[in-house]
């Protein structure tokens, strides 16, 4: 089973229909054991940075999406999920992330042309052998909503990476670790392919 952590940020739905759609045994949960029991977990996000962070504190989720992490099984984290995994954001200066990745999130600067916050549908520069892009191509689209972004400062972490006015380190991976900017299911039959993939390295069918 995979566990969807229910910490009161949104987008959890979506994600766990698209979850549905592809057959995978699925919980959204917000039980510490149920968790911890889990093949798999994924860390969906929607708002800021702050809220997200504080939400996950005081439902004490924080600590068990670390021990989660630690137990060595898969852990994806999506969108606002990902930035969580870093240390700190510009968008909530003071607010201290779950800092499994070292990093700060930084906001999209403004450009001529460009729409904060970026939302749309970019495509990837992928990196060779990540299995969470297994027989994904380069190149593919993928859904984006987002004001802030990362930049890597350990760009051996980075397995995607995109353009919006400013180079986009779109997703990472260490060891059991996953997290995309973008949203996977949101993103048509490549983000449900990435869901799958995932499924798979959980060992989940």
């Amino acid at each position: 089973m995979i566990a969807i952590i229910d910490y009161g940020a949104g987008n959890i739905r979506s994600v766990y229909k698209a979850l549905r759609f592809i057959g995978a045994d699925c919980k959204i949960t917000k039980d510490k054991t149920e968790m911890m029991n889990a093949d798999g977990a994924i860390l969906p996000g929607q708002g800021s940075f702050g809220d997200c962070m504080n939400s996950m504190t005081s439902r004490e989720i924080a600590d068990t999406v670390k021990d989660f992490i630690n137990s060595g099984k898969p852990f994806l984290g999506i969108c606002v999920g990902l930035q969580l995994l870093f240390d700190e954001s510009e968008e909530s200066e003071g607010v201290k992330g779950l800092g499994v990745f070292e990093g700060k999130i930084r906001r999209i600067p403004n450009g001529e042309g460009l729409k904060i916050p970026h939302m749309g549908w970019n495509s990837l520069e992928i990196k060779d052998g990540d299995p969470l892009f297994k027989d994904v191509e380069n190149g593919s689209y993928v859904y984006f909503v987002h004001s802030y972004y990362l930049d890597c400062p350990d760009k051996s972490l980075v397995s995607s990476q995109t353009e919006y006015g400013v180079r986009i380190d779109a997703s990472v991976s260490r060891g059991n670790v996953f997290a995309t900017q973008f949203h996977p299911e949101k993103s048509g039959d490549v983000g449900l392919k990435l869901l799958k993939n995932f499924t798979e390295i959980c060992g989940v069918k």
